[in-house]
């Protein structure tokens, strides 16, 4: 196994416990720790040493970390601390033997494999250090760790210290240290897995990235349908709608049943793709103790996720792009669009019914569209509110009753119709009850709506760095349930 070989397995193994978020285990930190041993040892092989003394020293420097870290992952383990330990220049075998005896004492729970305790004193330390950390950011969570309240008024530099500390190095050294060392210190375990500052800033970002995402104000979830597809492909299985068999025939008294052929009916095919940013802890945040950082910018780029897919879908009911039969999303052929713009009225609003109830099925059959959602404009909320909670018809002198009144219609405003129309006419729209019929669907990755991260792998920035991405694909999977009257300037 060649060096670019032994990085890339390196690489799976952390790879590996990052996405289960865990630590590595015992086998993996072994494996990690020899293939990094054989790495160092393949570079030096390739390199002229300037003194004979030169490997001695490197190999030795590698060999303490390693006791260290060793040790310190021991100790964490069973929340016992290491310091005294790493000290006195314990072997690993040694700390084993005094960490046996130790649960001896407590009558902890032990086999010969080493296994863990179901939540070590290192997860609850995490756990308190995140939401201590949240809740200085202002947020407050339902159930707090347990000792959460001591990490509410620590810096970021004290809660570095307190991890390094915890991981075995020494407290009193890292006090010395300036903000700029301490940092640089902690970017070298920026891609270890189980190193407790990155974790911490991980398991914060993720929190807010899953609560900020339920807060961002869209709308378009209310009426379209959520769909979800497993890989990036074309989705064919669905290319097809079966139909068009007629009415079941009657059959006499030792009749025959007969024979026919469904006729299927063409359908789109829906895809996804991938959308992200990457964004980054610069080094002058943490100086600054700007704990801000983690609660507004993963929530910026949440909301931006969000309200991109928003966008996206009134551009398409703005832009009546072609779909899957070659014509327009809205047209006369496909008897969902009004032929004269007109303002919300009620006279309007109950053409756009009646259009919706005279729709029919591929195959020509009537349909029953059960109109849901008014979908319009930013501008037209008290001209509706009158329309629909007004018992006798507006203007009337004869008091004429209001059709309309407390008609099952939800009013939806979107600004983006304003925006994507400029100076043209604002259109808006019906929308039938997407339970019982489709128009717009967003399609998600295994369903997973909310933005994904991770640290980023790529090195150059000077930063803590994490991807944030998204995967979805909207698509006008069928037009009878959503209708459109072009609107007037």
């Amino acid at each position: 196994m060649n060096i670019e070989q032994m990085i890339a397995r390196q690489s799976e193994i952390t790879s590996l416990a990052r996405s289960e978020n865990r630590d590595l285990t015992p086998d993996e930190t072994r494996e990690f720790n020899e293939l990094q041993t054989k790495i160092d040892a393949a570079k030096k092989d390739g390199e002229k040493s300037k003194e004979g003394n030169d490997e001695a020293v490197r190999t030795a420097v590698t060999n303490e970390r390693q006791r260290q870290s060793e040790i310190s992952a021991l100790c964490r383990n069973f929340g016992i601390d290491p310091q005294s330990y790493l000290d006195s220049d314990t072997s690993v075998d040694d700390c084993r033997k005094a960490v046996l005896e130790e649960l001896q004492k407590r009558n902890a729970p032990i086999n010969a494999g080493g296994v863990r305790v179901m939540e070590s004193g290192e997860d609850k330390f995490r756990a308190a250090a995140v939401d201590g950390i949240r809740m200085r950011m202002g947020y407050e969570p339902e159930k707090p760790a347990e000792g959460a309240e001591e990490f509410r008024s620590m810096s970021l530099r004290d809660i570095a210290i307190e991890c390094l500390s915890r991981d075995g190095e020494k407290t009193s050294s890292l006090l010395r240290m300036s903000k700029d060392d301490l940092y640089a210190r902690l970017c070298r375990d920026f891609f270890n897995p189980t190193a407790a500052f990155p974790a911490i800033l991980d398991a914060t970002i993720k929190k807010t990235i899953v609560e900020e995402y339920q807060k961002v104000p869209t709308t378009f979830q209310a009426w379209t349908r959520k769909g979800s597809v497993t890989d990036f492909k074309a989705t064919p299985d669905h290319s097809y709608v079966l139909g068009g068999v007629g009415d079941f025939e009657l059959v006499p008294e030792n009749g025959e049943l007969k024979n026919s052929t469904p006729s299927t009916h063409l359908l789109p095919q829906r895809k996804i793709d991938t959308y992200g940013k990457q964004f980054s802890m610069s080094r002058q945040a943490f100086i600054n103790d700007d704990i801000g950082f983690l609660a507004e910018v993963p929530a910026a780029y949440t909301r931006a996720a969000k309200r991109t897919i928003d966008k996206a879908v009134y551009k398409i009911l703005c832009s009546n792009p072609a779909i899957y039969d070659g014509t327009e999303l809205f047209s006369t052929g496909h008897k969902n669009l009004i032929d004269t713009g007109a303002a919300p009225s009620q006279a309007t609003i109950q053409s756009i019914i009646l259009l919706a109830q005279g729709q029919t099925d591929p195959f020509g059959d009537p349909i029953y569209e059960v109109p849901k959602y008014l979908i319009v404009p930013m501008g037209y909320e008290f001209v509706l509110a009158t329309i629909f909670k007004s018992a006798q018809v507006v203007g009337s002198s004869n008091n004429d009753i209001n059709p309309l009144y407390n008609y099952p219609l939800q009013v939806i405003q979107s600004p983006w119709i304003n925006t994507l129309s400029g100076t043209n006419a604002k259109p808006w729209f019906m929308v039938a009850d997407p339970a019982t019929s489709k128009s717009i669907q967003v399609d998600y990755l295994n369903g997973q709506e909310t933005p994904t991260f991770r640290r980023s792998e790529v090195a150059g920035q000077l930063g803590f760095v994490w991807d944030i991405w998204l995967d979805w694909g909207i698509t006008a999977v069928d037009y009878r349930g959503i209708y459109k009257n072009p609107g007037v300037v």
